[in-house]
């Protein structure tokens, strides 16, 4: 949220559309016309720039480049997509951007690893109007902007701990399921990456029907908790629920499977999908 000249919060959404207006208006460009060179839907390039839709990380790139305006479409959108996210998870989001070391343990496949096509079937559920089908999209958008903080400068490290089931589980398209194995398998051999796979012969564990663990180190040294479950996650920055919790992570990390086992586990899955 930005203070606008009357004192009132402004959405980073709607500064971003003050933006994409400003631009587009200071090359004299129609919205027709913008369509027309760019490709996009005029409909959908007025919502984005009335602050009504959050684009993916993509369009923004490409109206960067259409205008020049040097990365200030995507930094604006960088800002705006939190708001993607109900606000108790806001905190914990900002803090992930910026992490030196992130390890995570979860019972399904990361949100940092899904595919676009995988997400989208992750996150949607019935849809009834619209504007709930625009939702899951903006949501879509979100966690893809996430990944971005994987590629960023200076690298960060990190570990994936997943759970042997949300490799077991397909999604209702093969298509998609095998893109996202794919991806899962291209992901693991990044440098700053480390994929484990927790086995089902590893039996019973810490965090065993407990949802999901993050831990998140800054590079001034401190570090935070985050555990999620179904609906409700709780961020810890309290010394010693970050130690215990670190601690419940070491045991998985030792149950795990190393990270060559791991990434011929996820092949052997890849031959059996194929087969």
């Amino acid at each position: 949220m930005i203070e606008s000249a009357e004192g009132q919060r402004e959405s980073g959404r709607a500064v971003l559309g003050r933006t994409l207006k400003f631009l587009r208006d200071k090359e004299g460009r129609s919205l027709g016309r913008l369509a027309d060179e760019t490709g996009y839907d005029k409909s959908y390039l007025s919502r984005l720039e009335s602050g009504q839709r959050l684009s993916k990380v993509t369009v923004m790139e490409d109206l960067d480049t259409y205008y020049g305006s040097d990365g200030l479409l995507v930094s604006l959108w960088k800002i705006a997509r939190y708001e993607a996210f109900k606000n108790k998870y806001q905190a914990y989001m900002r803090l992930e951007a910026t992490a030196r070391a992130l390890w995570v343990y979860t019972p399904d496949v990361p949100g940092l690893l899904q595919t676009e096509e995988f997400a989208r079937e992750v996150l949607s559920g019935p849809r009834a109007t619209q504007q709930e089908a625009e939702a899951v999209d903006e949501q879509v958008a979100a966690r893809l902007g996430r990944q971005l903080l994987l590629g960023r400068s200076p690298v960060p490290g990190v570990r994936f701990i997943v759970d042997e089931s949300g490799l077991r589980r397909p999604s209702a398209s093969a298509v998609t399921w095998e893109n996202q194995m794919v991806h899962v398998e291209a992901m693991a051999q990044w440098p700053n990456i480390v994929v484990q796979v927790l086995p089902f012969s590893a039996g019973v564990h810490p965090l065993v029907a407990k949802g999901s663990l993050t831990l998140l180190w800054q590079g001034d040294g401190s570090a935070v908790a985050y555990t999620e479950g179904d609906s409700s996650g709780l961020l810890m920055e309290d010394p010693e629920d970050v130690l215990r919790h670190r601690l419940s992570y070491d045991q998985l990390r030792d149950l795990a499977l190393s990270p060559s086992d791991s990434l011929r586990f996820i092949r052997d899955v890849l031959k059996e999908l194929r087969s």
